[in-house]
Order: structure tokens, then sequence, then C-alpha cells
């Protein structure tokens, strides 16, 4: 395999890529052992795609597995599983990778624990006790926390101390159990019990520290999952770290990522209360002031107006119309009398003028016989008959002696 190069004569990096082929084509099938880090299922393809890191070095090398050596698997395959396989390495000189093409492969120790763990989830699952809608929330200040937790462990220290930091006058009800072994499961579904018949415990938190997924396995116990899911009062989860996730973690309420963690989401702070109660109050000043100034505003334009601020102006404006228009109805009136009276005068005068009376004051006299019918000739009237003379003031009563006719001319 050695190459006579030098910096005259060196070799393309295809050569020696070619040559990595080669020598690692001619090395057999080997068994590796490892942890699966990830897993990619692309459709369509026969081919599954995965990376094995070892479990001390940070080295990991990509897998090729036939998808049917996936599917015989008895339990499922998920990332984090330690795994045992028979694998042919492979160079690919065009792009300068390695790879292990899987001939066949066993899951041991860790990988299959965390894979039958991986078939209890999906089973729970199924039947929809992990159900987001099935959530309850948390109460904002409940009047007694219940707490499974081992007697005198750090977690019941981190959860009541930064509780009570929160909130001094929080209360616990504290219900010790087991949180590792085989009895940790069932102790931990009684004290659960104990503290669903409590009257005063409104929320309750289940928390142990980290450990180990053998030291955590109880926390999956599907008898426990099953007795989380069941109760009425809202229950925390808060096992291990961050990076655990127990299927209790699936089943609680809500999830903590450490028991300091759950501590905070049960109480809230009593500080930062004070100071949105502050800033609440500071904001209804503020817009009460605003309110208030506005209304200040409006009332000052409203009594600045001249009705407002003299009231008897419009009044004294009214008067000043209504005297206004009596006059003018009384100087109406007046004319309208004065001709009315001229009017009366003149027909007066006019009926003075036409009448009979007029006439008999100009001197004149009306002649009736005795019957009171008037004379206009004097055949109407013979001699000794009795007639009545009418004149201007009253009535001569006489008689006729004699009668003479006047002999009247035409013009």
């Amino acid at each position: 395999m050695a190459l006579d190069t030098s910096p005259d004569s060196p070799a393309p990096v295809r050569q020696i890529a070619n040559l990595v082929a080669q020598y690692v084509d001619r090395l057999g099938a080997v068994w590796v052992e490892g942890q699966i880090a990830q897993i990619s299922r692309r459709p369509g393809l026969q081919t599954v795609f995965m990376t094995l890191r070892d479990s001390v070095a940070d080295i990991s090398v990509p897998l090729t597995v036939p998808r049917s050596t996936v599917d015989s698997l008895a339990t499922p395959l998920v990332e984090g599983a330690q795994v045992v396989v028979q694998a042919k390495p492979s160079y690919y000189a065009n792009r300068g990778s390695f790879s292990l093409q899987v001939r066949e492969l066993r899951m041991v120790g860790l990988g299959e624990l965390l894979a039958r763990l991986e078939r209890r989830r999906q089973l729970l699952a199924a039947e929809g006790l992990f159900a987001r809608e099935l959530k309850r929330p948390l109460p904002f200040l409940p009047r007694r926390v219940g707490l499974v937790t081992a007697p005198g462990s750090a977690a019941e220290r981190d959860v009541v101390d930064n509780a009570r930091r929160r909130w001094p006058q929080v209360a616990f009800e504290v219900a010790h159990a087991t949180v590792q072994g085989q009895r940790a499961a069932g102790e931990v579904i009684e004290a659960l019990g104990r503290l669903e018949r409590h009257p005063d415990v409104d929320v309750v938190i289940v928390t142990r520290g980290g450990g180990s997924v053998e030291d955590l396995l109880p926390f999956s116990d599907e008898a426990l999952v099953r007795a989380v899911h069941a109760m009425r009062t809202p229950v925390v989860s808060a096992i291990g770290h961050e990076q655990d996730s127990p299927l209790l973690d699936l089943a609680a309420d809500v999830r903590a990522s450490t028991p300091t963690d759950a501590a905070k989401l049960v109480v809230p702070d009593v500080a930062e209360e004070l100071r949105l109660v502050d800033a609440a109050r500071r904001r209804l000043r503020h817009t009460l002031a605003g309110w208030l100034e506005r209304e200040q505003s409006g009332l000052d334009a409203l009594r600045s107006r001249p009705v407002l601020a003299d009231p008897h102006t419009v009044l004294d404006e009214r008067v000043a119309e209504l005297t206004s228009l009596r006059d003018r109805a009384r100087r109406t009136l007046s004319h309208r009398l004065d001709r009315a009276h001229d009017d009366i005068a003149h027909q007066r005068a006019r009926a003075r003028a036409l009448s009979p009376l007029a006439t008999l004051e100009r001197g004149y006299a009306v002649l009736q016989d005795a019957d009171g019918h008037v004379v206009t000739s004097v055949a109407a009237v013979p001699p000794g008959a009795a007639v009545t003379v009418r004149v201007a003031d009253g009535r001569v009563h006489a008689t006729t002696t004699e009668t003479e006719t006047l002999e009247t001319t035409d013009e």
C-alpha cells in the first residue's frame, strides 16, 4: 500500500480515497456495540439511516440498516437504545465518508429496557392516557400542596424551601413513600390515594432527584400511570432532571423539569404578585385621573358657555323678544281699531246723509194719512181728512181744510 510520492510528484486526492476504500473493503464484517443517537426513515426507501454513538468517547458512525431488519425487532427501536450490530465497514470515496452496513442488529441491556418502555408508552398513548385535552390547570393559590417524595430527601427540601421562599404562607401535606426499588410504585400509588382523599389538597407534586433509567423505572410503572390518570386533583411530575422523562411525566397534568421548578409552578411569587398589584394600581390611577380630567374639561367647556355662565341672559333675550312682540301686537291692534273707527264714522256719516231724518232736519216733512200711509198726491187727502205731519223732532196732527193742485212743468 506504500506509495512513491514526493513534493514534486504528489498523489491526487482521488487516488488516496480509492486506496482507502480498497483497504476498507478488504475488512470483514465486525460486531460493534454502541448507542443509537439518531434514526431517519425516508418514505419509499428500503434502508433506514441511523447514527451509532460510542458510549464513552465522543465518536459516532453512520449506519445503513435494511428496513426489514428494523421491522423484525420484537420491540420498537428508539433513540438512546443500546445495541450490538454486525456490520461491514464501507468507505465512499466520492464523499470521503465512512459508514457501517448493518447485517444484523440486536438490542442489549439498557437499549432493550428503553424499547420496552417505548412500547408501553405507545400502548398507553393509544388508550388516551396522555391526551392533552385531559390536562387540568393548576390552581393559582392552592389551600394546601400535597407532596409525594422520599422522607428527608433533597427533593423535598428543594420543593418546600423554594415554595415558602416564593409564598411564605404555603401549607404542605407530605406523604412519604419509597421512590426507588420494587416497592416504590405501590407506595407512591398509596400516597397519592391519601392525598386525593384530603379535602384541602388542591394540587399534588410527585418528586425525586435524578438517577439512572433503572432508578427511575418505578415512575414508568403502568399501574402508577393509570392511578395518576384517574386522579381528580391536578398532579405535577418532577422526577429527576431535565433529560429524564419517565412515563409519569406524560400522564401528569404538568411536567416540571426539576423539584425547584415544581415549587415555582404550584405557588406564585409574592414579590412578583405585589409588583403586579402595584402596577395595576398605577394603571387604574392613571386611567381614573385621565377620565376625571376629560370629564372636568367637558364640564368646564359647558360652564364657559354664555347660557350656563349667566342663565339670565337667555331669559332677558326672551323677555326682550316677548316685549317687542307685545308692543308690535298692540300697535297692530291699535291701527286696526283706528281704521275700524274711521270706517264706522264714514259709514255713519253716509247713513246719516241718506237718512230721511237728515232731510227732515233741512225743513222737509212727511205727510201721512190716518192709516199711516205717506201721502204723495193731494188727491189722496180730501178736505177735512185727518193727517199727520212728520217733522224732524216729532209729529203734527192736523185736518185738511183745502187742497191745491200744482202744475208741473217738464224741463
